[in-house]
């Protein structure tokens, strides 16, 4: 049905429960001659005759009434939808889908959704922890959180977290027995904790730069493993080095139970952000989302 159809129903309904043109045109902000030409229109396209007119009164005819009782529950059901429509925008409900890492979502992302959840009961989040990057158009998501903010060019990036820097450590027993290295080049002589990355199989390289100069080594050592808080676990243990963003480490060099070495080759690098496509029609409780998540430090 074209908007015009639409709007000539429309117009006829309120001729007929109004029972006069001059009431109905008050109604619908418009002129009575307008009123009485939509009617005339919408009759001759029906090829019915929908009211009957005197110079008192206005009254639908047999085949007004029945158009009356059908567009009557249809446009009260519409008005309904609409009004319901506008509660959801005003009131934030649905399913926010969000794809992460294991680190982001225990430290920013669960703190936020937990508090999310408890104030917004019809707001529901679904989170897949995953360490490879994902195409969160393609695999249905609704935004991704990833370390760093180089994007894709119809992405938006929101920054969550602060900066971040990677933390080389050991406990202090384990200096006792080896001299802290001063040095990335002399990580080749110590027992480094190394991590296999998921996505592609390879261990991690250890990454250093200092004064511009960027450094990158292999390390080798009794254990390696595929979880970062492992490899958290096993340095705490004592067995060996570990290499791993302070937001895995800070906390238990701060509290003594690790040392940092080699900080002057770890400068600073952007932390945390949400992104989402930027064609992406954002629902109120996903902006919720993002008003809570965004860092203002």
């Amino acid at each position: 049905m074209r908007r015009e159809e639409m709007s000539d129903l429309m117009t006829f309904l309120a001729v007929a429960e109004e029972r006069s043109f001059t009431r109905a045109a008050a109604r619908l902000g418009t002129s009575q001659s307008a009123i009485s030409a939509v009617v005339r229109r919408l009759e001759e396209r029906l090829d019915v005759r929908l009211l009957t007119r005197t110079t008192r009164s206005v009254s639908p005819t047999e085949a007004g009434q029945r158009l009356v009782d059908t567009l009557r529950p249809a446009f009260d059901g519409i008005e309904a939808e609409l009004v319901q429509l506008d509660e959801m925008r005003s009131r934030p409900a649905g399913t926010i889908r969000l794809t992460t890492s294991r680190a982001a979502a225990r430290r920013i992302l669960m703190p936020v959704i937990s508090r999310l959840m408890a104030d917004y009961p019809d707001v529901k989040v679904e989170l897949s922890v995953d360490a490879r990057f994902t195409d969160i158009a393609k695999e249905g998501f609704d935004a991704g959180v990833r370390l760093g903010e180089s994007l894709d060019k119809d992405m938006i990036g929101l920054r969550i977290g602060p900066e971040l820097q990677m933390i080389v450590a050991a406990v202090p027993e384990y200096f006792r027995v080896r001299p802290a290295p001063r040095t990335p080049h002399d990580l080749t002589a110590h027992n480094c904790i190394n991590l296999r990355m998921q996505t592609a199989g390879g261990l991690y390289v250890w990454e250093f730069e200092k004064a511009g100069r960027t450094l990158n080594v292999r390390v080798d050592g009794q254990f390696t493993c595929t979880d970062s808080d492992l490899a958290v676990e096993a340095a705490l243990a004592g067995r060996g080095l570990v290499c791993l963003p302070s937001d895995h480490l800070g906390p238990h060099v701060e509290a003594g139970r690790l040392i940092r070495v080699l900080a002057d080759w770890c400068p600073p690098f952007p932390g945390y952000h949400i992104y989402y496509p930027s064609r992406r029609q954002v629902t109120p409780a996903f902006r919720l989302l993002l008003d809570a998540l965004h860092w203002r430090g």
